[in-house]
């Protein structure tokens, strides 16, 4: 247990296999979930969010008391003088709440508004003194738009400038529109990029807070090391650990009984005795065993070659709860898994890609893939089960079907590179095996505006994403300062 947090990793791995697995479980079933599928999720230090708005009172306008070059005309600049910034305040107030209410995320925000020199003085020493780990600025007037300069000068961390139309006069301002580390919003009531912009801050933020657990065939011994982009700790064990922990687990009633539900619920099994579904379950509590024992929030095991002991259920069952697990001890697609837990709050499909070059389509294929494609919250999606494609024994593979019609996104992280991919398109359809080979499941996609498919490639084992949320990943380049390619 680690002391530093009030829930240890034990609690958080029971609460993640009781999302996963309550949705295996026959109807009327959820008061019967084992003990070791109960818990709460581990405690992270929520990021702190410091943020203003900026306008003058109607009365020091009107006195030509405003600290702009239109005070002896007592004129009010854009918005106007019946803009009722104060009531667009509470109103944005409002929503910024709603907002941060599902987020990890601690808001710090003036009730009164800035609208002098000496008022953005004192905003950006306390910003200073305080170290927020981001800013969101409500900038409601024309004239105001160059004095934001000193407090993004001020501050290195990601800031969110809000801006309406209506309260800017011609082109955009330059210092706003292209300052690094800015989301600049530009829009009327546009709510969903503000939330755009804090939940890359909570991702980040989550990021920075979490522990990655990789199990490797090539390590004699456990080892430590650090992903510099997130600062997050890497450790690592030998896969001894891992096989031992699952010779070492004992087939319960419990257990049993989840590999009972796992294929009731499927639509079809294709050539599966029992006992692969009993070792995909013990290899599933060997999984939580692991990640209990090192405090981690995430896992990625070397596990093409563990023969009978493939976690290929587990790795289903963790994605769907946001329990992010990488396959083939492979760094980058296990990072770009916890990073889109936190920013789509969905799980994603770690994949090979491959490419219908006549057609123009992407086609993803691997062995594992979350049945929760929407989110913990939403509905399984189809599967059937089928073996494992590569290897014997014939260990349980899920064969998931993914929805026709519906938005999509390839996306990845590069660490050590400081880049993203993010790629929008359609699903198409989730083609058979025959006629496709590859492996498990498999998702054709076709790709909004890219003339040539193969100009996607991310590189090796990208993730796949049910839903469009290529906006959201450029917002997070855009706050956090890196490259993207996209077709956003």
């Amino acid at each position: 247990m680690n002391r530093n947090h009030p829930v240890n990793r034990r609690s958080f791995l029971k609460s993640t296999a009781a999302l996963s697995a309550l949705a295996f479980l026959p109807a009327g079933c959820a008061t019967l979930l084992p003990e070791e599928l109960i818990g709460a999720p581990r405690a992270k230090k929520p990021a702190v969010v410091r943020g203003a708005f900026f306008y003058p009172p109607l009365d020091v306008v009107e006195r030509g008391e405003c600290e702009d070059g239109w005070a002896s005309h007592e004129w009010c600049t854009w918005p106007g003088n019946q803009y009722e910034p104060e009531a667009q305040q509470a109103k944005f107030m409002g929503e910024v709440r709603r907002i941060a209410g599902g987020l990890d995320l601690s808001l710090a925000i003036n009730k009164v508004p800035i609208y002098t020199d000496a008022g953005i003085e004192a905003f950006v020493n306390g910003v200073r003194d305080s170290k927020p780990d981001a800013l969101i600025l409500f900038n409601f007037w024309n004239s105001f738009s160059g004095k934001l300069s000193a407090i993004l000068d001020a501050f290195d961390g990601p800031i969110i400038v809000y801006h309406p139309v209506g309260a800017n006069h011609q082109l955009p301002p330059k210092n706003l529109e292209t300052a690094e580390r800015v989301q600049y919003i530009h829009s009327i009531e546009n709510f969903d990029a503000i939330e755009r912009g804090m939940r890359s801050i909570h991702a980040h933020t989550r990021m920075a807070q979490s522990r990655l657990l990789r199990v490797s065939g090539r390590l004699k011994q456990e080892a430590d090391d650090l992903e510099a982009f997130f600062g997050m700790p890497i450790h690592g064990v030998p896969a001894d650990h891992f096989n031992d922990a699952f010779d070492q687990t004992p087939l319960t009633p419990e257990m049993e009984r989840l590999a009972h539900a796992v294929r009731e619920r499927a639509t079809g099994v294709v050539d599966l005795e029992h006992k692969a579904f009993v070792d995909a379950v013990r290899s599933h509590m060997a999984v939580q065993e692991l990640m209990d024992r090192h405090d981690a929030d995430a896992i990625t095991i070397e596990c093409l070659f563990l023969k009978h002991r493939k976690p290929c259920l587990s790795f289903a069952l963790n994605n769907s709860a946001l329990v992010p697990c990488g396959c083939e001890n492979h760094l980058d697609p296990t990072v770009s898994l916890m990073l889109g837990a936190g920013l789509f709050g969905r799980g994603g499909f770690q994949h090979n890609p491959e490419f219908d070059t006549e057609e123009n389509l992407y086609f993803a294929s691997h062995c594992t893939c979350a049945t929760k494609l929407h989110g913990p919250a939403s509905e399984e999606a189809p599967y059937a089960l089928r073996p494992f494609f590569h290897q014997l024994p014939k260990t349980l593979a899920l064969d998931v079907q993914w929805p026709a019609g519906e938005g999509a996104t390839l996306f990845k992280y590069h660490p050590g590179k400081n880049r993203l991919d993010a790629w929008g398109g359609v699903i198409e359809d989730s083609p058979g095996c025959p006629p496709t080979g590859g492996c498990a499941t498999r998702v054709l996609v076709k790709m909004n505006d890219v003339d040539d498919v193969r100009d996607v490639y991310p590189g090796p084992h990208p993730i796949l994403y049910c839903g469009d949320f290529v906006r959201q990943a450029k917002t997070y380049a855009d706050l956090y300062g890196l490259e993207i390619r996209c077709n956003g």
